[in-house]
């Protein structure tokens, strides 16, 4: 069976020595060549033409951004896997526009390593974990926002007091109308907000820069 042959691009030489060892456990891999710089990188890929390479993104005096380019020209054939110690989605993104294949960050287990070794030469993308969680993080972070505009004014009213600490008698007692309309509006307003309970509803109101009139 023919062995996946990796050439690891990295400047910390404990690092290269690292993967290497990790790499070599298993007996379907051989690193062909392990390269500290950008120039000495292309010129090994060129000549070697490995299956996969290693790519940290940062090198001396360039970037592996700019090499994944001349990778595919001189070596078509080979699969890029960026290594980072980035984990913002961004830099994935950028890496698999220009061509590589895999992102993996420093943080990785080398159980992903080793995975995106697989993904890849399969003909998959492979995207660790850590960039995953960041991107579930973002979408998050993006959803829509509560809108006090769907609420009543008597329903903005009530959430005022209960920004001021009041309990739904309380508030009966200060609009002079009964504790159970007021439970009724608190249910309306967790209802047109998207909130699960009180809870919620109150560290949106602490959290928030909002007017209530």
């Amino acid at each position: 069976m023919k062995r996946i042959s990796v050439i690891i691009v990295e400047d910390h030489q404990l690092v290269r020595e690292m993967w290497a060892s990790l790499l070599e456990e298993k007996a379907e891999i051989v690193v062909v060549g392990e390269c500290a710089g950008f120039d000495e990188a292309i010129e090994t890929i060129k000549t070697k033409k490995p299956d996969i390479v290693l790519l940290d993104i940062n090198l001396p005096g360039a970037s592996g951004l700019d090499a994944v380019p001349l990778i595919r020209k001189f070596s078509p054939g080979s699969r890029i896997i960026a290594v980072s110690m980035h984990n913002q989605p961004a830099f994935a993104k950028k890496m698999l526009q220009l061509g590589a294949r895999g992102y993996v960050t420093k943080n990785s287990s080398p159980q992903e390593m080793l995975a995106a070794i697989d993904e890849v030469m399969m003909g998959k993308t492979y995207i660790c974990l850590e960039i995953k969680n960041h991107l579930s993080d973002q979408m998050l972070d993006e959803s829509p926002r509560p809108d006090i505009k769907d609420l009543s004014l008597r329903e903005i009213g009530i959430i005022k007091l209960i920004k001021e600490g009041l309990a739904s008698k309380e508030i009966a007692a200060s609009l002079q109308i009964s504790v159970r309309t007021v439970e009724v509006h608190r249910h309306n307003i967790l209802k047109k907000l998207g909130f699960k309970n009180t809870a919620s509803l109150l560290n949106f109101i602490n959290t928030t820069d909002l007017s209530f009139g």
